[in-house]
């Protein structure tokens, strides 16, 4: 049995080591053999140690059989995205510039993590800066989708939906920016979640802090292979913490409005969707509409606006902030990505970028609106199946169009919205999900309602790899 533990949820996990059916020691080594089996082939973690996991995990058993109070993830294997704090480890952030940034302290996620028993087996792969839609850099090479090796993983999380798809870790941390939980979660076919501005609590000690517009848009997150998993490492994560002054201790549970219909979105401003993606919503929608749900297609009105003032902000805050301050040692690819971006955005100036403040305000408000008429919204990810390995910054054509493509996605980051994912099947040989986008801090809306998908559909993972 032990060598199968892999295969099981990190539910699963937490219920038999904390009745004692099997133990921390053995569900991690199980994962452990996983990696050694698959992660040569996809290239999702960047750094395991083993050693230290396992000494984590005869820790955790000994907590068991003293019988002391565990938390939620007592033993259970998960890894942590390479660009945020884990003291001891470096983060790389998959810049060479970064190889010997060897944190002091941990992130308030990951401590998070680990206040709730996590036992963390390696770190997982990030292009350099998180900077594209796109897991690959100099210094660790490309992540490869457990589908097909010739496919990107997505960006910026890459790595840890390769891993969790293909069985390494049932938990995996993310982050997400302008999708960067969302589009991995979609290329690689698991469960997401990207919450709030001010559920998690967020701060990174080794890096300089970050502007204004990355701060309420970025948020950490996770990855699962089902949405159960995603609910549990969400409450553990969520957890308040003084370094982040953002951090809102939300209510977990929002008032009643399931008499309200679902929205459902399958081609975004009408610019255009993939059938393997378009008949993957369809899919959802119509299994929302058996499952008695109501469902009504609609699209929020500002929506194009909500796209445009992440441009503004986000590729405002790259043009002015990190383009300047690394462009004289970054990776020839980055230097092309921030080329192709200044040709995909060329409207982008300081007016705009201090006029979108303001318009974020009154999008917001109409999205609010919104919801009074909708409980959440269902809709596409990217617009588009992963593409192969580089196609982002190919061209810059191909950039640009790579942005339209997660026009669905970026706006939510703008507003600072949960979204979940969850896969409704495979199509062509690749996964199809859905995001499920609700109204501020109401996560576990959107959750119940991919679990309301998930309970209709066959698992798809875990995968394996080529």
């Amino acid at each position: 049995m032990s060598a199968s533990l892999w295969r099981l949820s990190a539910c699963e996990l937490a219920a038999g080591i904390q009745t004692g059916v099997f133990s921390s020691r053995e569900a991690v080594s199980s994962c452990l053999q996983r990696a050694d089996a698959t992660n040569g082939k996809i290239n999702a973690l960047t750094e395991i140690r083993a050693d230290a996991a396992l000494a984590a995990a005869d820790a955790a058993d000994k907590a068991v059989a003293r019988g002391d109070s565990l938390g939620c993830l007592h033993g259970i294997p998960v890894t942590i995205k390479g660009n945020v704090d884990l003291a001891g480890w470096a983060t790389v952030n998959g810049s060479a510039l970064l190889k010997e940034n060897i944190a002091r302290e941990t992130s308030p996620c990951v401590q998070n993590w680990l206040n709730a028993g996590a036992v963390i087996i390696g770190r997982t792969n990030t292009p350099e800066f998180s900077c594209r839609w796109e897991t690959n850099n100099d210094v660790y090479g490309p992540t490869r989708n457990p589908w097909n090796p010739r496919l990107t993983a997505g960006g910026s999380s890459g790595g840890a939906a390769a891993s969790v798809a293909a069985g390494i870790t049932p938990l995996a941390h993310g982050t997400d920016l302008g999708g960067s939980l969302r589009q991995p979660a979609q290329a690689c076919g698991v469960a997401s979640i990207r919450p709030s501005l001010g559920r998690i609590p967020d701060y990174v000690p080794t890096e300089h802090e970050p502007s204004i517009g990355i701060q309420l848009m970025n948020t950490d997150g996770l990855m699962a292979r089902r949405v159960a998993d995603v609910r549990l490492g969400l409450k553990a994560m969520a957890v308040g913490d003084w370094r982040d002054p953002w951090w809102v201790p939300g209510p977990w549970e929002q008032p009643h409005r399931g008499d309200l219909p679902i929205a459902f979105i399958v081609d975004p401003l009408g610019q255009g969707v993939d059938q393997q993606v378009a008949l993957g919503v369809e899919l959802a929608a119509g299994l929302l509409g058996a499952a008695g749900y109501g469902v009504e297609q609609a699209e929020p009105p500002t929506l194009a606006d909500a796209v445009r003032v992440w441009k503004m902000i986000v590729m405002g805050e790259l043009f002015t902030g990190l383009e300047p301050a690394v462009t004289g040692s970054c990776s020839p690819s980055l230097r092309r990505m921030f080329a192709h971006y200044h040709q995909a955005v060329p409207d982008w100036t300081p007016e705009q970028y201090h006029l979108a403040f303001g318009e974020r305000r009154k999008v917001l408000r109409d999205w609010l609106k919104f919801f009074q008429n909708y409980s959440v919204i269902v809709a596409p990810v990217s617009t588009r199946p992963p593409q192969v390995i580089d196609y982002d910054i190919a061209t810059p054509e191909n950039t640009a169009s790579t942005i339209e493509d997660m026009r669905m996605v970026v706006a939510i980051n703008a507003l600072g919205l949960p979204s979940a994912v969850v896969p409704v099947g495979m199509r062509d040989g690749l996964p199809q999900v859905v995001q499920v986008i609700g109204a501020p801090f109401e996560e576990m809306r959107c959750l119940a309602v991919a679990e309301a998908i998930e309970q209709r559909v066959d698992a798809i993972t875990p995968a394996n790899p080529a």
